[in-house]
């Protein structure tokens, strides 16, 4: 066991020194976890921002000045008025986001509790921004309707009252929410693709029969890989959500920083026994890149990351399970947005650590076929 440890030491020597040189690689390390964090979370927005409004306002009464009043900037630019021949064509010119229609006597009929309805036209090719943009508007009109009524006296009459607590995030500021998600997408993409290209160019590269020649064990080749790369993203990790996601994007991290670099850890033994497992698969590294494009997209997109996974079906939510992403993000909400403890994300850090461990079985099984191979 002792040979074994030391062998395992002299080869992630070796390995960092074969990442350390390569300036392409750590510049695209650098890059992805210092500006391409920052970028895209402050450019990336899913918040409604100075959309588009225009008004048919055929009611001219104080309700509808009220409502014309409160949509207002940063989220809607100053409504224009139009009218109805005006507005359809501004729609279909995709001149406007948002168009209202306010009916005569709108006013009158609410005070005299009768039915009345405010027409909404929608433009949903921009899909984010209209969801969001119905619910804000939506809001907005409830909360002048009731502010008039409150000035009419007739709010004592309302039969429930609706209150809303936000919690972890009071002004659901999006880049509290894009940073970490950004952090742990290139996680996934680089902890993979750096120890793949670390197997690819010992094949391409013709070094791997030096390996041969060399009294050491496949299962040692592989594991220093996943050692001596997991340990730079994890650095690089480390140093990210230390000085861009707390000091430059000020995005309060509730829970343990140690707890969060734990649970990364032990997510990058899982990716990178999957890279050594998908690198053992391919012969080149163009056929690395194309099985790997694939995987990335299903981790990010299924993960939680990109879309809550409720939303998900049932049978796909089951299936996502086997995946390392998804236990990986509830971890990481958990640990740094809601301050959980290890009493509560221990869970995750064990199916982490369970399906790491399948990986890694099925990479040394392939890693040895492989140097059989190449022998």
């Amino acid at each position: 066991m002792m040979i074994w440890l030391i062998n395992v030491l002299h080869l992630c020597v070796k390995e960092l020194r074969c990442v350390l040189r390569d300036r392409t690689m750590m510049g695209a390390i650098v890059v992805s976890f210092t500006i391409a964090i920052y970028v895209v979370a402050t450019g990336a927005k899913a918040d409604v921002t100075n959309v588009s409004f225009g008004i048919i306002d055929h009611d001219q009464s104080g309700l509808s000045m009220r409502i014309r009043q409160a949509i207002r900037p940063p989220m809607f630019q100053e409504p224009v008025v139009l009218d109805q021949e005006s507005a359809q064509q501004a729609m279909e010119e995709g001149r406007f986001l948002f168009i209202m229609e306010i009916p005569r006597n709108l006013e009158a009929d609410i005070h005299g509790q009768r039915q009345a309805t405010i027409g909404l036209t929608v433009d949903a090719t921009a899909m984010a921004q209209g969801q969001l943009g119905v619910a804000y508007i939506t809001e907005i009109v409830l909360r002048e309707t009731l502010a008039d009524f409150k000035v009419m006296g007739m709010d004592e009459r309302l039969p429930t009252k609706a209150v809303i607590h936000v919690m972890f995030n009071p002004n659901t500021t999006t880049s509290w929410f894009t940073s970490v998600m950004q952090l742990i997408n290139n996680v996934t993409v680089l902890s993979v693709v750096l120890v793949g290209a670390a197997v690819m160019r010992e094949r391409e590269r013709g070094t791997i029969e030096h390996l041969l020649v060399m009294p050491v064990r496949a299962s040692e080749i592989a594991v220093a890989k996943i050692a001596a790369n997991g340990v730079v993203i994890l650095l690089a990790v480390a140093v990210s959500t230390l000085l861009v996601i707390k000091v430059v994007l000020q995005v309060p991290v509730e829970g343990s920083v140690l707890l969060f670099l734990a649970g990364t850890g032990l997510y990058l033994f899982s990716l990178t026994a999957l890279g050594i497992m998908l690198a053992t698969v391919t012969s080149s590294m163009p056929q690395f890149g194309l099985l790997s494009v694939p995987v990335f997209v299903i981790m990010y997109l299924l993960s939680g990351s990109a879309t809550p996974a409720e939303n998900m079906p049932m049978w796909l939510q089951h299936l996502m399970q086997l995946s390392p992403s998804t236990h990986y993000v509830k971890l990481a909400q958990g640990v740094l947005y809601r301050a959980a403890g290890v009493d509560i994300v221990w869970p995750q850090m064990l199916a982490v650590s369970g399906i790491g461990v399948a990986f890694l079985v099925i990479a040394l099984m392939r890693f040895r076929l492989m140097l059989a191979r190449q022998g």
